[in-house]
């Protein structure tokens, strides 16, 4: 227990930073004079994090996970230090990408340690709690991230530093845990090659396609910018698949493992889940904020449900699948639950209760916590005992960058959809401004004024809308409604291609002993 409160308190470091910078970006850019540089604060450590969890997950299973994993928190640690202290954007996103690299093996590597010391069978009830972790992270991000965006400092040090400041006693407890309660034989792998040219073109394939799903709807989907990225990423994703392939066994990704069908399955699930979960849930924050007038920090409350969903699905479907040895139908059911959901969020108008929207977020999370647990348990218990490092970092990777492709293509939909009412928004709003002139003389309506860029307000702070005059409110918000819906449509569509894809994995016998065990088992008939 002591091992796994070190195991989750490294993923709880990295899923908490994520949800609490997102929540304080503005207050942070204005403190630091660099509104236009934010986007690069948030791709920075999406590169250097994205990028790293494959190499953590080879490095690994050559040298051993434990002091990997020590190294991943202090790198974590100085990074959340340093940009605690930056004093300009540019400066923070660098000491971001330094968070990033660090980030990149704590998910990753404190999986793949569950891997090795509790068995496949007995393991989903342990995710369980990870998960629990994950969810709890996600609501408290945008608590913590408000609350000290809020004030103005603390012993002297401005609020908002203290948002990287706080992860120095959280990344000391892991690193204690850790080194006193984390002891994992380690046995080396017969070679130790490490495959540089395979990190090398993985940094040139992924490194642009990050770059575009960040940057794309600024410079334009089909600009030179965007087509540049899309040939730089194709090259170096086809100079890395010849790669791999020479390198055989020592590849940073070996193809070997897609030589597993239900490997190969439950990565593409895992991609078209990524793209399907993150793509539509980005949309559910805007929905609470813009629709029904919630703060940053409000909005993580009204995610409480979908936690809570999430949180029992994963406990209860993990302790079944321990009891059972039974996991498939899991994702089909979880992929079903996803579909359900966002087919009754697609029909999201501006009059819902709160009550409303709340349902679809408690069956999305019922889905989701009977999904997360069971790809990672499927993509480990198909691949050998030697390769589950390399497995888990794999997966994490796949999912990391579906997800990212899928929030950048729905926010262009829902914000292009948008954008395509502007005209109809534009007319009621000078109906109603016809129909009473005095309703510019009120400060609050200041947004809506002859020359000001309202749609450009929408995007950067939508917190105008509850103060101002409902008359000229609502048709954004009636208009911003339909757009998610739109968003939770196509949504839906991806995800059944996920239920459809779940149907043909096929479901491998749960091993009964663990990763450590069958290593050592392995070397010792080698030894014979």
């Amino acid at each position: 227990m002591f091992v796994l409160v070190g195991l989750m308190a490294g993923m709880f470091l990295s899923a908490l930073d994520q949800s609490v910078v997102g929540t304080a970006m503005r207050t942070i850019a204005d403190d630091l004079h660099g509104l236009s540089a934010q986007a690069w604060v948030t791709t920075a450590y999406l590169i250097t994090s994205t990028i790293a969890t494959p190499i953590y997950g080879k490095l690994g299973d050559i040298f051993g996970r434990r002091y990997l994993f020590i190294t991943a928190i202090s790198i974590f640690v100085v990074g959340s230090v340093i940009s605690g202290f930056a004093n300009s954007m540019y400066e923070l996103a660098a000491f971001r990408a330094i968070q990033g690299i660090g980030a990149g093996g704590l998910f990753a590597l404190a999986l793949t340690i569950l891997a090795d010391i509790v068995p496949p069978r007995d393991r989903a009830k342990y995710q369980g709690m990870f998960l629990a972790v994950f969810g709890t992270s996600s609501v408290l991000g945008p608590l913590i991230g408000g609350l000290f965006a809020g004030i103005d400092n603390i012993f002297g040090i401005t609020g908002w530093r203290w948002i990287f400041l706080m992860n120095l006693p959280i990344g000391l407890i892991a690193l204690l845990m850790v080194l006193s309660f984390l002891h994992i034989p380690h046995h080396a792998a017969t070679s130790k090659v490490i495959d540089w040219w395979g990190v090398l073109t993985i940094i040139v394939g992924v490194v642009p396609i990050l770059i575009v799903a960040e940057q794309g709807r600024d410079w334009g989907w089909t600009s030179f910018n965007s087509v540049t990225a899309y040939v730089v990423g194709l090259v170096g994703i086809v100079a890395f698949i010849l790669i791999e392939r020479k390198m055989g066994d020592d590849a940073l990704l070996p193809l070997k493992l897609f030589s597993s069908k239900t490997f190969s399955l439950t990565t593409l699930l895992g991609v078209v889940v990524g793209i399907g979960m993150f793509g539509g849930m980005i949309s559910l924050p805007l929905v609470l904020q813009i629709v029904y007038g919630a703060s940053p920090t409000e909005s993580g409350y009204l995610m409480i449900p979908m936690v809570l969903g999430l949180m029992t699905s994963s406990i209860v479907s993990g302790r079944i699948t321990s009891a059972t040895g039974k996991y498939k139908i899991f994702m089909v059911l979880g992929s079903a639950f996803m579909v359900v959901s966002y087919i009754y969020l697609s029909t999201l108008t501006a009059g819902w209760a709160i009550w409303q929207i709340t349902i679809g977020m408690v069956v999305m999370g019922l889905g989701l916590g009977q999904m997360m647990q069971t790809l990672t348990i499927a993509s480990q218990n198909a691949v050998e005992a030697k390769d589950i490092g390399v497995a888990t970092s794999s997966a994490t990777f796949f999912r990391q960058m579906g997800g990212t492709l899928g929030v950048a293509v729905f926010l262009s939909i829902l914000f292009n959809n948008l954008a395509d009412k502007g005209q109809e928004i534009g007319t009621k709003i000078g109906a109603a401004i016809a129909a009473n002139p005095t309703l510019l003389a009120d400060p609050n309506n200041a947004a809506f004024l002859p020359g000001a860029d309202l749609m450009g307000q929408i995007s950067m702070d939508s917190s105008f809308l509850k103060k101002a005059s409902p008359e000229l409110a609502d048709p954004i918000r009636t208009a911003f409604a339909e757009s998610a819906a739109n968003v939770f449509v196509s949504a839906a569509i991806v995800i059944a291609i996920g239920f459809a894809i779940s149907l043909f994995i096929k479901e491998l016998a749960l091993r009964n002993k663990s990763g450590v065990q069958e290593k050592a088992e392995a070397a010792a008939a080698a030894a014979h």
